[in-house]
């Protein structure tokens, strides 16, 4: 125990004066940031349509039957989680593999495995450190996110706001840091570490694109902007009632997506944070009931992530491979 806290102590020390990993970070808070003041713009943008429209309609002696726009201030959100979805996940990708690759470049552990470690101390100690620095990371990406919805979007937010907050953030952290330590297996295993980053990225990019894109682009909701149903104005009943004569389709387009583990993260993130309309202003335990299965596969990703570390990060396979 001890040694692997002195490991995972000197990860974080040596992360923490990692430039490029500081650069990465900053790039991300700046990115979702961005998202937010661009959301929050769009819906002023709005509102100033509706009073304009008001105010000719009024004008005009007609009566005013359409309500204003609702401000969700989570809904604002919708950007900056798919940045963190796409490109945290690469940035995670890269964090990970630098774990490994950076001891097998240097050279440092033989001199590391001359110590008395346990079998699974090193390995051990990456992962805390991982699961610490985006636990980090995360929090302090969401606490920066809400502020901006607090003072940039004039966005008020209630406590159960600020609850479906922490879960997106605990999903976050889960999922960012389970692509890190899948890139750690990876290095590990591969005699070339640059090696394992390929194959890391060749994974991220089936699991994080590719397999979302094939089920995205089988949606014919998606196909075009604003909804394929919306634009025919055919209501949600009668597209209920056309859908379920496509069940078939329907059942294997979700198994699709549902092989991805980026859309294990996305469907309880969007929904906990109500950009899915379905769940918007609906209670925790509704929201729960309708996607604790995603929360759990997520769970189950990340538990095999870790065991991948652990089983790859022993002296055996790395020093075999050195």
């Amino acid at each position: 125990m001890t040694s692997l806290i002195t490991l995972c102590g000197k990860e974080l020390r040596d992360l923490s004066r990692n430039r490029s990993v500081q650069l990465l970070i900053a790039f991300l808070a700046v990115v979702v940031v961005l998202s937010v003041l661009v959301a929050a713009a769009d819906f002023r943008t709005k509102t100033a349509d509706y009073t304009s429209y008001l105010q000719a309609l009024k004008a005009s002696g007609g009566a005013v039957n359409a309500p204003p726009p609702d401000l969700f201030p989570l809904q604002m959100l919708r950007a900056g989680m798919e940045y963190l979805e796409i490109v945290g996940s690469l940035f995670a990708v890269i964090l990970g593999y630098g774990l490994i690759a950076k001891e097998k470049n240097n050279g440092t552990l033989e001199l590391l495995f001359t110590r008395p470690l346990g079998r699974y101390s090193f390995a051990a100690g990456k992962i805390l450190a991982a699961l610490i620095i985006w636990t980090a990371v995360t929090t302090a990406l969401f606490a920066v996110i809400t502020a901006t919805l607090l003072i940039a979007g004039n966005a008020p937010l209630t406590g159960t706001d600020l609850i479906r907050l922490i879960i997106a953030a605990a999903h976050t952290t889960i999922y960012l840091t389970l692509w890190s330590l899948a890139a750690l297996a990876l290095a590990a295993l591969t005699r070339a570490p640059g090696t394992g980053l390929i194959l890391a990225l060749v994974l991220w990019l089936v699991v994080v694109l590719i397999i979302p894109q094939i089920g995205d682009t089988m949606d014919p909701d998606n196909q075009i902007p604003g909804g394929l149903f919306a634009s025919l104005q055919i209501d949600k009943a009668h597209e209920h009632a056309v859908m379920a004569n496509f069940t078939g389709y329907e059942t294997s387009r979700d198994l699709i997506e549902q092989t991805s583990l980026t859309k294990q993260y996305e469907r309880p993130l969007f929904a906990w944070l109500g950009i899915k309309n379905q769940y918007n202003q609906q209670s925790p335990a509704f929201v729960w009931a309708g996607t604790f299965n995603h929360t759990l596969w997520l769970l189950a990703g990340f538990a095999a992530a870790v065991t991948a570390a652990l089983l790859a990060g022993t002296r055996d396979k790395l020093l075999r491979k050195v």
